[in-house]
C-alpha cells in the first residue's frame, strides 16, 4: 500500500516538509490527478499559510504546482482544461452575508442573529497570464456546486468549454472565449454562460466518454397516466444522459425512467460528501454511481439500506446490535436488460451508515463491488454472455483492514498496457469493438479519507483458496466459470477438480463436471473464430446456471440474496443510431446500441438436455454392430471434424498421444462415441438454422449461411469431445492414476491398482459417466470397455450386475472377453459367465461363445446350429467336422447305444438330414456336443 500524499511530498523539490492538510481534487480524461494542500512559509520571522493546486501526472510521476494562493481557502473541487492554461475550482467557506440562497438559522437567543452557513464559490484562474488572473464567477450557493472543463478530441485554442452544476438547480455550461492576437498569454477575452439542464436530482460527469448523467423529474404523457393518478404523480425520475462532442451540439442519448425510494419525494437531507471521484452531484438522500466501458458497458449503480418492517421507536432511538437494517444494491446491466440485485440482512444501523461499496469494472468482463470489513462482490457484466456466474468471497489480500471508502482511479499506465496487449490479439476479439479496455487485471483505488493507494487485485491463489473452503455450490461455480471462459486456465482447473475429487461421493460433484465440460466447450469454439459466426455463440450453452435465478449465499457469517430481474424493451431508451447527430459514428452509444439488438428478444440457448433426451429412445435401439462407420461424421472417411487443442486444429483421423489409461479404440464397427456426436451435430445444426439465421444481422440468408451454422455446429462438437477428454484426463490423474508415470494401460493398469486408489478412480469415473450421460457429451472411445472393467474389479459381483442392468455399464467384446478368461470353469463361474452372455447384445454373445472353449459352449452352438435348420434357415459359415476332441475321456454308451438299440443321436440327425443338406450340417459340433452332454459339468 501507498500513499498518494507520501508519494507527492517526495516530488517536491523544495519545503516538502511544509506542505500539510493533502486533499483529491478531482481526475482529469488524460489521467492527470489534480490535488491541494497547504503550504506554509516564513518571512521576517513570520510564519505564513497558504494554499497551492498542483497537477500529478502519472505517466510521468511529475509533480507539477498550477497556483500558489495568498491564503488559505477550503478548496473542495478544482479542474484544468487540456491545454492546461485555465483552471476552475470551488471553495466551500462559511459566510454570515444573507442572500436569496441562504438559508436563516435562528439561534435561542433574543436578537434571533443569522448563523454562519457553509456556501460553495466557483472561481477560474488563467495561467497563462503573468498575474495569474482570479475571475469570481458570482455564484455562492448553499448547494453543492462542480466546475469541469470538457476535454476533445482536437484542441482548440481560441475557445474552451467547461460545465457548473449546481444541486436542486441547474447545469450552465460556460463558452470561454480567448484573445489569440496574443499568441503566448491568450487572455480571456469574453465568458458567458447558458442553462443547459434545469432542476435535477442528481448529477455525474464521465470524463472518459465524455458524458453527463443526470436525474431529473419527466412528465409522463398523458396517454400513459390513468384517470385515477394525480397530476402530483405525472411525473418520475428520469436518468438521461448527455453526449458531448468537438464541434457539434450536446445530444440526449439516453432516458431510463427509474424506480427510486420515496426519498426522493421528501425533503432531502441536505448533507454533502465532497468526494470528486467520480465527479458527482448528489447529498445523502441518494448514492448512486454510474460506472461505464468503452466497449458498450453500462451500468447503472445503486446503494441503499432499508427496514422490511419499521420497529419500535425505542429500538430506533438505540444504538445496539438490535437496531439493523438491510444493506443493499442493485447493478442495472443496461447492456443486457436486467437488474441485479443484492440485499444483506441484519447490519447494525451504527456500522451500515458508514459503509460504501466499491464499484470498478475488473478485466473487461466483471465488476467488482468490495464492502470494505464485509465482503467482495465478483459479478460478471461482460459482453460475451448473459450475467450468470457471479462470486461472493471476503475481502481479498490485497486490501488492508482499515480501508474505509475505495474509489477507483483512471489508471492510464495500465489502460495503455491493455490497448497494446490488445491490438496484440486483436484476431481473438470476439465482441466487435476497437475500444480502449478497462484497467485489466487490476484496479487502481484510492482510500478518499486517507488517500492511500490501493490495487485492487484478486489473485488466482486467493480464489483458489475460496473455492477450496466454501460451502455455496453457485460461488464455486462461479469460480470453476471464471477460470474456464475468462482465463482460459487449465492447470488452474485442474487443481480445482482435485479440490472436488477430495469428495468424490458428494452429490454437488456432477455438477461441477457438468460445468467444466459445457464451459470448456464455450471457451475452445471461442478461439480463432471467424467475424460472420460471432452472432452464433449467443446461441451455445455456456453454463449450467440458469437464467434470472434467485438464490441464498453464505459468507463470513452473512446471509446474502442475489436475484436478476429482467427489464423490459431497454433500447427504446436508447438513441438509436440513425437518430444520432452523426448518424452511425461509433462511440459507447452505438456499442451499446449494438450489443442490445445481438441480446434483443427472448433468445434461448441451445440446452444440452434435449439431446439427452432423445438419446434415451435411439440408444435403446443402437446397435453398433448394424451401423456403417461412413454414416457418423467422426469418421475418419465419413467428414472432416475440426479439433480445437489449444491453438492447433487437428483433425480426428489421426492418432493422438493420448494422456488416458486406457487406448482410445474400440472393436465394433461404430461406437457410440460417433452415434452420439451425430446426433448432437444434427440436432445443433437444426436449432441453429433456425434461430442464429433468421435473428442475426451479420449473416444472410442462403448457402453461406447454411455453411456458417455447419461450421460451427461442426466446431462445438468437436470441442465436446476434447473437453470429455480433457475432463477423464483430470480425474484420472486427481485420483493418482498418471498414464505418464504407470507402465501399463487399460485392463493390466487396473490390475496392478491398489485398493484405494482403484475405489477413487472409479467413483470419480462414476460421477463422470453420468454427467457426460446428462447433457449429451461422448466419452472418448475405450472409455466403457475400462470403465466397465474397473467396475468389476472394484464392486461385488451382485453389485456388479446390477450395473450391467441398468446400463450403466457396458460388456464390449474386448471387456467381456476379459473377464470370462478370468473367471475360472468351476460351477459357480461357469453359472455366471452364461449369466454375462445373456446380458449381451446376441451378435456380441456369439462372437464370445465361439471364443469360450467349454462344454457348455458347444452345447449352446450345437442347439442353436439344430435350432436354424430346423426352422429352414441356413447354416452360417461351417467350417468342415470337427474332430471328436472329448470321445475318449468320456462314457458314450448313452450316446452310442448296442446294435440292439437304435441310437437317440442318429434319429435327431436323420431329422436333420431331411431339413438339410448334408454340406451344410456340422457334424463335428453336433456328435461332440451329444458327446459333453452326458458330463456332470453344472
Amino acid at each position: 500500500m501507498e500513499n498518494l500524499a507520501a508519494k507527492l511530498c517526495s516530488l517536491l523539490i523544495e519545503n516538502a516538509e511544509t506542505a500539510e492538510q493533502w486533499k483529491l481534487l478531482g481526475q482529469e480524461k488524460d489521467g492527470s490527478i489534480l490535488v491541494g494542500w497547504v503550504q506554509e512559509s516564513k518571512g521576517n520571522d513570520v510564519y505564513t499559510s497558504c494554499s497551492v493546486i498542483a497537477r500529478y501526472d502519472q505517466l510521468d510521476n511529475k509533480l507539477q504546482i498550477l497556483h500558489r494562493f495568498p491564503e488559505v481557502l477550503n478548496i473542495v473541487q478544482a479542474t484544468i482544461n487540456q491545454s492546461h492554461t485555465l483552471i476552475g475550482y470551488v471553495t466551500k467557506e462559511k459566510s454570515s452575508s444573507e442572500t436569496n440562497d441562504s438559508p436563516k438559522k435562528h439561534s435561542s437567543s433574543d436578537n434571533n442573529a443569522a448563523c454562519e452557513a457553509e456556501f460553495y464559490r466557483a472561481f477560474i484562474v488563467e495561467l497563462s497570464t503573468d498575474d495569474t488572473k482570479v475571475h469570481n464567477l458570482g455564484i455562492e450557493k448553499s448547494k453543492q456546486v462542480r466546475l469541469q472543463f470538457l476535454y476533445r478530441e482536437k484542441e482548440q485554442l481560441g475557445v474552451d468549454k467547461f460545465l457548473m452544476l449546481i444541486h436542486h438547480e441547474c447545469v450552465l455550461t460556460y463558452t470561454v472565449q480567448f484573445d489569440t492576437s496574443v499568441n503566448e498569454s491568450r487572455p480571456i477575452n469574453e465568458l458567458k454562460s447558458e442553462v443547459l439542464v434545469k432542476t435535477f436530482i442528481w448529477a455525474q460527469w464521465d470524463m472518459i466518454n465524455q458524458v453527463l448523467y443526470h436525474i431529473h423529474h419527466r412528465q409522463i404523457p398523458a396517454s400513459l397516466v390513468s384517470e385515477d393518478e394525480n397530476n402530483s404523480k405525472s411525473s418520475r425520475p428520469t436518468l438521461s444522459g448527455l453526449q458531448f462532442h468537438d464541434d457539434l451540439p450536446h445530444e440526449t442519448v439516453l432516458n431510463i425512467p427509474l424506480n427510486l425510494p420515496q426519498l426522493l419525494t421528501s425533503s432531502n437531507c441536505g448533507t454533502y460528501e465532497d468526494d470528486v471521484i467520480p465527479l458527482r452531484v448528489h447529498d445523502c438522500s441518494l448514492d448512486l454511481i454510474m460506472v461505464s466501458d468503452s466497449k458498450g458497458m453500462v451500468c447503472v449503480c445503486h446503494h441503499y439500506l432499508y427496514r422490511p418492517v419499521q420497529p419500535p421507536q425505542h429500538v430506533l432511538n438505540s444504538l445496539n446490535d438490535s437496531n439493523t437494517v438491510h444493506f443493499a444494491y442493485s447493478v442495472t446491466l443496461l447492456h443486457h436488460s436486467c437488474v441485479i440485485h443484492c440485499v444483506i440482512p441484519g447490519i447494525p444501523w451504527s456500522r451500515a451508515k458508514l459503509m460504501r461499496p466499491t464499484f470498478a469494472i475488473y478485466e473487461n468482463h466483471h465488476m467488482a463491488v468490495f464492502v470494505p470489513g464485509l465482503f467482495l462482490h465478483f459479478l460478471e457484466i461482460g459482453l460475451n454472455h448473459e450475467p450468470c456466474c457471479h462470486i461472493l468471497c471476503g475481502p481479498p489480500p490485497s486490501v488492508s483492514s482499515r480501508a474505509s471508502y475505495l474509489v477507483p482511479l483512471f489508471d492510464l499506465e495500465n489502460a495503455g498496457k491493455g490497448t497494446r496487449r490488445n491490438s496484440h490479439h486483436n484476431s481473438n476479439n470476439t465482441d466487435g469493438s476497437n475500444s480502449l479496455p478497462s484497467s485489466g487485471s487490476s484496479v487502481l483505488t484510492i482510500d478518499l479519507p486517507t488517500l492511500d493507494l490501493v490495487r485492487l487485485t484478486i489473485p488466482t491463489d486467493f480464489l483458489v483458496g475460496v473455492f477450496r473452503k466454501e460451502t455455496s455450490v453457485e460461488t464455486r461455480l462461479g469460480i470453476l466459470h471464471y477460470f474456464l471462459c475468462h482465463r482460459n486456465d487449465m492447470e488452474i482447473v485442474a487443481e480445482l477438480v482435485s479440490v472436488l475429487a477430495e469428495k468424490p461421493r458428494s452429490l454437488d460433484i456432477v455438477r461441477f463436471m457438468q460445468e467444466f465440460l459445457i464451459g470448456s466447450s464455450y471457451a475452445l469454439v471461442q478461439k480463432n473464430l471467424l467475424t460472420d459466426t460471432v452472432p452464433l455463440l449467443a446461441f451455445l450453452p455456456v453454463t449450467t446456471i440458469g437464467d434470472y435465478q434467485t438464490f441464498d449465499i453464505k459468507v463470513n457469517e452473512l446471509s446474502v440474496t442475489l436475484s436478476h430481474e429482467k427489464l423490459w424493451n431497454t433500447s427504446v431508451m436508447l438513441l438509436s443510431p440513425q437518430q444520432r447527430l452523426v448518424p452511425y459514428r461509433s462511440d459507447l452509444w452505438t456499442r451499446l446500441w449494438d450489443q442490445l439488438s445481438r441480446n434483443g428478444g427472448d433468445k434461448q440457448r441451445f440446452n444440452p438436455g434435449r439431446i439427452a433426451e432423445k438419446l434415451l429412445v435411439s440408444l435403446a435401439c443402437y446397435q453398433p454392430e448394424a451401423l456403417s462407420r461412413c454414416s457418423t461424421p467422426m469418421s475418419p472417411s465419413g467428414g472432416f471434424v475440426a479439433v480445437p487443442l489449444g491453438d492447433l486444429i487437428v483433425n480426428r483421423g489421426i492418432k493422438l498421444d493420448s494422456n488416458l489409461p486406457f487406448n482410445e479404440t474400440e472393436s465394433c464397427t461404430a461406437s457410440k462415441q460417433e452415434h452420439i456426436v451425430s446426433v448432437n451435430l444434427r440436432e445443433l445444426s437444426m436449432y441453429l438454422l433456425k434461430n442464429g439465421t433468421h435473428t442475426s444481422t451479420m449473416l444472410t440468408r442462403g448457402s453461406c449461411t447454411a455453411l456458417h451454422v455447419h461450421a460451427m455446429a461442426t466446431r462445438h462438437v468437436a470441442a465436446q469431445l476434447e473437453a470429455s477428454r480433457t475432463l477423464c484426463q483430470i480425474l484420472c490423474r486427481a485420483a493418482g492414476v498418471d498414464p505418464r508415470i504407470e507402465q501399463e494401460r487399460g485392463f493390466g493398469l487396473i490390475d496392478k491398482l491398489d485398493k484405494a486408489r482403484r475405489w477413487l478412480l472409479f467413483t470419480l469415473l462414476q460421477r463422470y459417466r453420468y454427467s457426460i450421460e446428462s447433457i449429451a457429451y461422448p466419452a472418448p472411445q475405450g472409455f466403457a470397455s475400462f470403465f466397465t472393467y474397473l467396475g468389476y474389479r472394484t464392486l461385488d459381483y451382485s453389485m456388479f450386475l446390477q450395473y450391467i442392468q441398468r446400463s450403466v455399464f457396458e460388456l464390449q467384446v474386448d471387456v467381456g472377453k476379459a473377464i470370462l478368461a478370468d473367471m475360472s470353469d468351476a460351477k459357480k463361474d461357469v453359472i455366471q459367465k452364461l449369466g454375462l452372455l445373456s446380458l449381451m447384445p446376441r451378435s456380441r454373445a456369439k462372437r464370445l461363445l465361439n471364443q469360450w472353449l467349454h462344454p457348455v459352449s458347444l452345447m449352446l452352438r450345437a442347439r442353436e446350429h439344430a435350432a436354424n435348420i430346423l426352422c429352414g434357415e441356413e447354416s452360417q459359415n461351417r467350417v468342415g467336422s470337427r474332430p471328436l476332441q472329448h470321445r475318449n475321456h468320456h462314457n458314450s454308451l448313452a450316446a452310442f447305444p448296442s446294435e440292439d438299440r437304435l441310437s437317440p443321436l442318429d434319429t435327431f440327425l436323420d431329422l436333420l438330414t431331411a431339413k438339410a443338406s448334408l454340406t451344410e450340417l456340422d457334424f463335428g459340433l453336433l456328435i461332440e456336443a451329444t458327446v459333453t452332454s452326458t458330463e456332470d459339468f453344472l
